[in-house]
C-alpha cells in the first residue's frame, strides 16, 4: 500500500513545480501591467536597442544575397587601343584564344560596343552628334584556371603588356574588395550588438533595482516568515524575462516594418536594372534568435541586479 501511495506523489511533484512557476510568471506580468507607462517605456527602449543590430544584420544578409548573384569565375576585360581595327582585333582574338592559360575569349567589336552602349545608356541622341566611335574593342577572357586567383592575376599582367592592349582589368577584384568590406561591416555589427547588449543589461538591471526598492517592505516581510532567496528572487527574474522578450518582439516589429516599407522602392530600382531582387526580412530562424536573445538578455540582467541588491535587504 505504501509503495502505491508514494507513486502518485512523485507524479504530482513536477506538476506542482510547474504550477508554482506559472503562477509566479503570471504574477510578474501583472506587476508590469500595474505600471503600464513605465513598462511600455522600458520595453520601447529595449526594442529600439535590439532593433539596431538586428536591422544591420538583415541589411548584411541582403547585401550578401546581392553579392552572391555577382560571384562567378574570374574574368579579364582587355580593352584595345582605339587605332586597332576589326581585322587586327580578330587576329589578336585568335592568338589569345590559343594560349594554354586561356579558357575562352569573346571579342566585342567597336561597333558592337557602341550599339550596346546606345541601347542601355539612354544617350542615343548624344551619340549621334559624335563624329566617330569613341569606344574601343574589347576582349572578354576567361582564364583556364578559374579557381586560381594568382594565375588569373598573372594572365592579366601578361595581357596588359601586349602592344595592342590599352588596359587589362581583372573583373573579380572589386567583388573580393566588396567581400572584405562586408566582413569589416559584419564585425562592426557584432561590436555594436555587444555594446547595445551591455546597454540592455544596464537598462533591465536598473529597472529591476527600482522594482526591488519599491517592494523592499514586502521582501523584508517575506524573509521574516521564512522565504528563501530563491523564492524572493523568482518573480524579479520572470519580470526581466518578460521585459527582454517583449523588447525583442518590439525589435522584430520595427525591423519587419522597415523591410516592408523599403521593399517596394528597392524592387522598383532593381527592375530598372533588369533584376528580380527583393528585400528579405528576418526569417523564422532570425526571428526566433532575436526573441531568444531578448529574453536571455532580460533574464541575465535581472539575475545580476537581483543578486546584487537583494542580498542587501535583510530583516533587522
Amino acid at each position: 500500500m505504501s509503495a502505491r501511495k508514494s507513486r502518485p506523489r512523485r507524479n504530482i511533484r513536477p506538476l506542482n513545480w510547474l504550477a508554482r512557476h506559472a503562477q509566479v510568471a503570471l504574477g510578474s506580468v501583472g506587476a508590469l501591467a500595474r505600471k503600464p507607462l513605465g513598462s511600455l517605456m522600458t520595453i520601447a527602449v529595449l526594442g529600439i536597442a535590439l532593433a539596431l543590430p538586428a536591422g544591420l544584420m538583415v541589411m548584411l544578409g541582403n547585401l550578401q544575397q546581392v553579392v552572391s548573384t555577382w560571384e562567378g569565375p574570374a574574368s579579364i576585360s582587355l580593352f584595345l587601343k582605339l587605332d586597332i581595327d576589326d581585322r587586327q582585333a580578330e587576329d589578336l582574338h585568335r592568338r589569345i584564344e590559343a594560349l594554354p592559360e586561356v579558357g575562352s575569349a569573346q571579342l566585342v567589336s567597336r561597333h558592337q560596343a557602341l550599339a550596346e552602349f546606345r541601347e542601355y545608356s539612354g544617350f542615343g541622341d548624344a551619340l549621334d552628334a559624335l563624329d566617330s566611335n569613341p569606344l574601343p574593342a574589347l576582349l572578354l577572357i576567361k582564364p583556364a584556371a578559374e579557381g586560381d586567383p594568382g594565375a588569373a592575376q598573372k594572365l592579366t599582367d601578361k595581357l596588359g603588356e601586349l602592344p595592342e592592349a590599352e588596359l587589362a582589368q581583372l573583373d573579380r577584384q572589386w567583388v573580393e574588395r566588396l567581400h572584405g568590406i562586408t566582413e569589416i561591416a559584419r564585425r562592426g555589427v557584432w561590436l555594436i550588438a555587444g555594446l547595445l547588449t551591455l546597454g540592455v543589461l544596464l537598462i533591465i538591471g536598473n529597472t529591476i533595482r527600482l522594482e526591488i526598492q519599491g517592494r523592499r517592505d514586502e521582501i523584508v516581510i517575506a524573509k521574516l516568515v521564512g522565504a528563501t532567496d530563491g523564492f524572493v528572487r523568482r518573480p524579479f527574474l520572470y519580470q526581466g524575462l518578460w521585459l527582454g522578450l517583449l523588447g525583442g518582439l518590439v525589435a522584430w516589429t520595427l525591423v519587419a516594418s522597415a523591410v516592408v516599407t523599403l521593399d517596394p522602392p528597392i524592387s522598383r530600382l532593381a527592375n530598372l536594372y533588369h533584376s528580380g531582387f527583393r528585400l528579405l526580412g528576418p526569417g523564422l530562424l532570425e526571428s526566433a534568435t532575436l526573441l531568444a536573445a531578448g529574453a536571455l538578455t532580460g533574464l541575465v540582467g535581472a539575475w545580476l541586479a537581483v543578486g546584487r541588491h537583494l542580498s542587501a535587504i535583510e530583516p533587522e
